[in-house]
């Protein structure tokens, strides 16, 4: 006999929350199955700077990213990171920790900016697994995903170049709409192309692509030289995205 999870409270489905849900695989859930998973769940409000997981925590978690961005890290023990997930609305965090035995989390989590998290009771979410296929396809769907995307992140990392990781990092960074302010759609003049303002520093930048300041710093002037950035006190924006996506392929022939 299955074991299942009580009755808890009902969730609070307001409009942000339907629109993360709709963006998830759990938007495919039939009405009753996803009020039973979403029974009991919390909203969480991140503040920018946040981190929300540690390398090394070992508790069971599944969240749903309802507004903002974060980002998920590995640290090398020289103090440099890399950076492999981007998470923003929609995206479904710790699936594997409900099923993986004796798990421990690889990668730390932080809030680049102010974020809203959707908090789903592990029990529930394990139960509802066992007990309902479509529940069970959904997290296999995204455990799918997640092992395509971290593969897809090995020759990335290992191979690519210092600066087709920062034109990938500029790329990734500027590729949600709704981050909380990371990126902003400019606009020079009627009828321009747009551009896009990506808030990091060259630090920050760094850090994410595994270098240093200093090996960043010349690849920015490049960019810029080359027209395809512009650097500003607090941000740099892309203002050829385009041409910035070509550098940013790795090409095992090259």
């Amino acid at each position: 006999m299955t074991a299942q999870a009580g009755p808890g409270p009902a969730w609070t489905a307001d409009a942000l929350a339907r629109q993360a849900v709709a963006a998830s695989g759990l938007g495919s859930l039939p009405g009753p199955l996803l009020d039973d998973l979403m029974a009991g769940s919390t909203r969480l409000w991140v503040p920018a700077g946040t981190v929300t997981h540690r390398e090394g925590d070992t508790v069971p978690h599944l969240e749903l990213m309802i507004s903002g961005l974060l980002k998920f890290y590995v640290t090398a023990p020289d103090g440099r990171t890399i950076t492999v997930r981007y998470c923003r609305r929609g995206a479904l965090m710790g699936v594997v920790s409900l099923f993986a035995p004796h798990f421990v989390m690889p990668a730390s989590a932080v809030a680049l900016t102010d974020t809203a998290l959707m908090r789903l009771s592990p029990a529930r979410a394990r139960s509802a697994a066992a007990r309902e296929l479509p529940v069970a396809q959904v997290f296999l769907r995204e455990l799918s995903e997640r092992v395509l995307g971290f593969m897809a992140e090995i020759p990335g990392s290992a191979f690519a170049s210092v600066r087709q990781r920062v034109a990938r990092h500029l790329l990734d960074l500027a590729a949600g709409a709704d981050d909380g302010g990371q990126t902003a759609l400019l606009v020079a003049w009627p009828g321009a192309s747009p551009e896009l303002a990506v808030r990091t520093t060259q630090q920050e930048l760094a850090e994410a692509v595994g270098s240093v300041r200093e090996v960043v710093v010349r690849i920015l002037r490049e960019l810029r030289e080359a027209g395809v950035v512009r650097t500003e006190r607090d941000r740099i924006v892309v203002v050829e995205p385009g041409r910035l996506a070509e550098l940013a392929i790795w090409n095992p022939g090259s």
